[in-house]
């Protein structure tokens, strides 16, 4: 497959509507935990992206009809699947071949995944799935590949080392699977792991705690069928917000999840980027102060993340880009991992002024006007970061590795360049 770049001609301002995909963290975990009823299930609103069609992939292989019947509309029927040994070249390219462990475990009594793949954003621990999964009496086994054993899951009180999202959802599935009662402590609730419960419960589970950080699950289920719909991408919504500050623009995202953005529109806020909510739209008016507020008494403000219902991890790259923008000095904190700030000197490239004083902290002093390069996507997040950057310079930018954007935004070249930006997509897209 063509390597793809994005050609960016920048400084052009944007208007209009745009609605944000389906969210791709809800969707990964939900396509996987439709092998674990034998009956149909209906996905709408799933984003059609990399890493949802490498998922669906992996679950034919597995034993499972999977087809698409509308561009965003997804059929899977699990009547009867396998255990198979997953195929090491798919599961290299997503992290979220780790989601399948649940449910092939919970269906079959096993599974062996080769090692996961996916951004290159740090270190990310497998260590709270094995726990969680051996809580409900898996057996693991680590050698070149994971295999996890067991017979007959059984409820237990859980307690994850970590509030992992991909852990949470992983026990979450096969708790609804396992013989009686389940608590599960120090879970996480970020709105894609309520959105899987959300379907687990449309499909018979019992599940109480959706959106704390303990979820008590009553199992085993009787599971049927469902048609369920995916909520839009709060991270998608967030990096329009960006979007919309660093190019000036007035744009109305329309059918937003509102009740999911209170922690994103507050970390906006302190950039000085104020956003109006109409029903389910929200939105971004062009005339933003973008005046970065400093922090009570005068002193320099921080934006950091932190797990669900704080400000998400995924917005740290896009927030770094928009404060660029922004008039004063700001501190960025990114607590969760450890590689994700290393794009910075790229920005720095362009003109921005920033310090980078560890992996984990930056300090953005702004307004610094930015001009065109040429750009390689490390990372999803970092690389549509990146792409704001380009929309905003002056010049053209050529950002390489493209292909890790599309793995997390559907179509995006098109949807903005519907909304006034110039964006030239190498190869064109067929179809």
């Amino acid at each position: 497959m063509a390597p793809i770049q994005y050609i960016v001609e920048g400084g052009h301002r944007l208007s209009g509507s745009i609605e944000p995909a389906g969210n791709k963290n809800s969707a990964l975990p939900i396509i996987a935990a439709a092998l674990l009823t034998e009956h149909p299930v209906t996905l709408e609103n799933v984003p059609r992206i990399r890493d949802t069609e490498t998922l669906v992939e992996l679950v034919r292989s597995v034993g499972a009809s999977a087809e698409w019947t509308e561009r965003n509309t997804l059929h899977i029927h699990a009547k009867s699947i396998r255990a198979a040994d997953l195929d090491p070249e798919l599961c290299v390219r997503i992290r979220a071949s780790i989601l399948l462990a649940g449910p092939l475990l919970a269906r079959c009594g096993e599974v062996m995944l080769p090692p996961p793949g996916g951004d290159v954003i740090g270190r990310r621990r497998l260590d709270t799935h094995v726990l969680a999964l051996e809580q409900l009496g898996a057996k693991v086994t680590a050698t070149d590949r994971l295999e996890f054993r067991c017979p007959k899951l059984t409820g237990a009180d859980v307690f994850l080392d970590e509030p992992s999202v991909t852990a949470t959802e992983n026990a979450l599935v096969a708790a609804v699977s396992a013989d009686g009662v389940t608590y599960l402590r120090n879970a996480a609730s970020e709105p894609h792991v309520q959105d899987l419960a959300n379907f687990l419960v449309a499909l018979g589970a019992k599940i109480e705690g959706i959106g704390t950080n303990t979820m008590v699950i009553h199992g085993p289920a009787t599971l049927g069928s469902a048609t369920y719909r995916i909520q839009p991408d709060h991270i998608e919504v967030g990096s329009l917000i960006g979007l919309a500050a660093v190019t000036r623009s007035p744009l109305r995202i329309v059918r937003a999840g509102v009740e999911h953005l209170r922690s994103i529109r507050m970390g906006f806020e302190r950039l000085g980027i104020v956003c109006r909510v109409e029903g389910d739209d929200l939105i971004v008016p062009s005339n933003q102060t973008l005046k970065i507020q400093d922090d009570f008494g005068g002193h320099v403000p921080k934006l950091e993340d932190q797990p669900w219902p704080a400000f998400p991890a995924d917005l740290m790259s896009i927030a770094i880009v928009t404060a660029t923008q922004c008039e004063g000095v700001i501190l960025m904190f990114e607590k969760m991992f450890e590689s994700r700030m290393f794009f910075v000197d790229k920005l720095i490239g362009m003109g921005a002024r920033i310090v980078l004083c560890d992996p984990h902290r930056a300090i953005i002093a702004g307004p610094s006007r930015l001009h065109g390069a040429t750009l390689s996507s490390p990372d999803i997040r970092a690389g549509m970061a990146m792409l704001l950057a380009a929309i905003c310079g002056e010049g053209t930018s050529t950002i390489n590795n493209a292909d890790q954007i599309e793995r997390g935004y559907e179509r995006i070249d098109e949807r903005l360049n519907a909304l006034g930006a110039k964006i030239r997509r190498v190869p064109e897209r067929k179809g």
